[in-house]
């Protein structure tokens, strides 16, 4: 598939920083889709995207899920197309944070702990 197979309104998932997403493209620039986020299929990261699982770092950042509906650009070789349907912001946000939750379980490493702790605190504000 080449870029050219995108176009305003298709359903695509879209890989943002750690975080991957699913929603529509609502326009196209020169090297990137904007597009609009409708569902969570992966939650991101925490920590510094710079220096991955490492926790001396100068600040060891808080990463929030984008929000429902939020529009970012995403670079086009970031973008696919998305078949199905989409499901409910909210549920594949809860869905995300638990699957991510797990996989920080699994291992009692310092990062892990840092990153599971900044997670929960967002996920108290996230389901108010």
């Amino acid at each position: 598939m080449t870029d050219q197979d995108f176009q305003i309104g298709d359903r695509v998932t879209a890989i943002y920083k750690t975080g991957k997403y699913i929603g529509e493209i609502t326009g196209i620039r020169p090297q990137a889709y904007l597009v609009k986020v409708m569902a969570v299929s992966k939650h991101p990261m925490q920590g510094d995207l710079h220096n991955p699982k490492q926790t001396e770092v100068a600040m060891f950042h808080q990463r929030r899920s984008l929000a429902y509906r939020e529009q970012t650009n995403v670079p086009m070789n970031m973008v696919r197309h998305y078949e199905g349907e989409i499901p409910d912001y909210t549920e594949s946000l809860k869905e995300a944070v638990t699957a991510m939750k797990n996989k920080l379980l699994e291992d009692k490493t310092e990062w892990n702990q840092k990153s599971l702790e900044m997670l929960e605190d967002i996920e108290g504000d996230y389901f108010k």
